[in-house]
């Protein structure tokens, strides 16, 4: 996983103009923790927040936030928490494998970004999650890679140029590929003008019944897949999945 902070740093700099701005996305995602969690004040765990749009509109709506990100992203992510008005929102700029936090969390959020790493490094971040930071009763919302999609982008090439009214400022270029042995997607950018220097992204892929099997034994279950799974695993590159505390004796699978 050494790659990820250099990685998520380096193309935090090159978008971070066009993309550290709250959208749609952000209420959409804070809407879904309406949904599952409650609209009532909670105590939320944002691991991976990136720029911090999504920390911020979850804290504007009166919850207390506390956002762990591991690249210099985290310091675009202290400006918008510094102009939020509603809760609180504190950004922490440090390995989620490794920070100690205080206290437990009604919602732990991980919006696009899980699966970095190998199987057992998902594993020690679901057993952190249940047995350390989500209270009992909590929810954690994951947004999980779909294979299917990710397979199908295999062998793509992006060509992409600059756009300085939008905020984008280098000319880029992009190849994804998809491992079916592995399930690992990885996606690799470079700038025009820095050909020899590339970065990549590696994304272990779960399908629904995957995550089951994979969060077996960390203290959580998954209980259910947002959307229909039928449109969603066809179209969409990751999926929202819901995980509470397992249940002693509950049977396996998705209710």
């Amino acid at each position: 996983m050494d790659w990820a902070k250099d990685f998520y740093s380096e193309t935090g700099r090159w978008w971070a103009k066009a993309e550290a701005r709250i959208g749609d996305r952000d209420h959409h995602r804070v809407a879904h923790l309406h949904e599952y969690a409650g609209t009532q004040a909670q105590r939320v765990l944002e691991l991976g927040p990136g720029y911090g749009t999504t920390a911020a509109v979850t804290a504007n709506a009166g919850h207390t936030v506390t956002a762990v990100e591991i690249s210099d992203r985290a310091a675009v992510a202290s400006t918008f928490a510094a102009e939020v008005t509603g809760g609180t929102l504190t950004v922490i700029n440090d390995d989620f494998y490794a920070v100690q936090l205080e206290g437990q969390f009604d919602v732990v959020s991980y919006w696009n970004g899980f699966g970095i790493g190998t199987d057992a490094d998902q594993r020690r971040l679901l057993t952190r999650i249940a047995a350390e930071w989500l209270r009992p009763g909590g929810v954690a919302l994951i947004d999980v890679s779909n294979p299917f999609v990710w397979a199908s982008w295999h062998g793509d090439e992006e060509h992409l140029m600059p756009n300085p009214e939008q905020g984008y400022e280098h000319e880029l270029y992009e190849t994804t590929t998809f491992d079916p042995i592995t399930s690992i997607a990885t996606d690799t950018w470079w700038r025009a003008d820095q050909p020899e220097t590339k970065h990549s992204q590696q994304l272990r892929c779960y399908t629904p019944a995957d995550l089951s099997l994979l969060v077996a034994g960390t203290g959580l279950s998954l209980t259910t897949v947002v959307g229909d799974p039928a449109d969603l695993l066809k179209d969409q590159h990751e999926y929202l999945a819901v995980l509470h505390h397992e249940v002693s004796g509950a049977s396996d699978g998705l209710s």
